[in-house]
């Protein structure tokens, strides 16, 4: 099993937790402000992509729903999405949204996965967690958005989150220090999910000879 770092979690990794809860909330913003919404409208999407994942990982621990008990997350949440009102459109065209998604990508789900083992969850159940917290807020914005699901477009998405997170249990079993792992799994996927945007990495796609003959 892996250690159980409880205590140490507000030590080691609370800017990894802000930090994935600030981009994501960006991100969300960016959707909203993409369809030419209001600043209540930003607001809602930043806040909806930044706790998505956090909450269901909460729910299914059993643990405190986070951001209903620090009040620095909807601080948080509506510094994002007031900065993506006031600034130009011109910063956030191209790809913007895509690598401030894939930060909070890497970010969460090393955080879902340290918080799942503080909770004594085993390695794999630890992992799986710390990939529900990385995707979940972002399918949440795609669906309310009507934007194309993330988790469907071709490039690697899933995969990255689960190098982050499995990458992160994997040095804690190995006996490296919360302090140092964290980063480094969050480097690492945040690495392949970048490598992912720019040069359209995806995994081969189920073939799909012979169900077209079925219709």
């Amino acid at each position: 099993m892996l250690p159980e770092p409880t205590a140490m979690l507000p030590v080691a990794m609370p800017w990894l937790d802000l930090a994935g809860l600030a981009v994501f909330a960006v991100s969300g913003a960016l959707v909203a402000a993409k369809h030419r919404q209001t600043i209540v409208t930003l607001v809602f999407f930043a806040l909806i992509t930044g706790v998505g994942g956090g909450t269901l990982r909460d729910l299914m621990l059993g643990a405190p729903v986070f951001w209903v008990h620090d009040a620095r997350v909807p601080v948080v949440c509506l510094i994002a999405a007031v900065a993506v009102w006031a600034t130009p459109e011109r910063w956030w065209r191209g790809s913007a949204l895509d690598w401030f998604d894939a930060v909070g990508l890497a970010a969460y789900a090393v955080y879902g996965a340290a918080k799942a083992s503080g909770h004594g969850i085993t390695p794999i159940p630890a992992a799986m967690l710390g990939v529900m917290s990385a995707c979940v807020g972002g399918i949440i914005r795609d669906i309310i958005a009507g934007e194309p699901s993330i988790l469907m477009r071709p490039e690697l998405y899933v995969t990255a989150a689960a190098l982050a997170s499995t990458s992160y249990v994997g040095l804690i079993l190995l006996g490296t220090p919360s302090s140092v792992a964290g980063p480094l799994a969050a480097l690492a996927g945040f690495a392949l999910r970048g490598a992912a945007i720019h040069y359209r990495l995806a995994l081969p796609a189920y073939p799909a000879k012979g169900w077209e003959d079925r219709g």
